[in-house]
């Protein structure tokens, strides 16, 4: 149980936080962590490239090459985490 002492964030932990879920404030790029859940991905399109490059700073997918395609996947399953409690919450009735 967490005491009202802990939950009290320092400044830099909640921009932090805050950081991480402005991640998420992109519908482009909860939909690229959506098709990430499932399988690795190839991406080519320069859009989606932008997208990634932002996900990839924050850490929520990693990127291995292979000649010349690169195939990101996600970084950890906390990430998968995060997307499945997002939208378990927005289909709760």
């Amino acid at each position: 149980m967490i005491s009202s002492k802990e939950a009290i964030l320092d400044e830099h932990t909640a921009a932090l936080v805050a950081e991480l879920f402005g991640t998420l404030g992109d519908a482009s790029r909860v939909r690229i962590i959506a098709a990430l859940v499932v399988s690795e991905l190839n991406v080519s399109a320069s859009a989606v490239s932008h997208h990634m490059r932002v996900l990839r700073q924050m850490r929520f997918v990693r990127a291995r090459k292979k000649g010349r395609e690169v195939f990101y996947s996600l970084d950890d399953e906390h990430i998968a985490d995060l997307f499945q409690r997002g939208l378990e919450h927005i289909q709760h009735n």
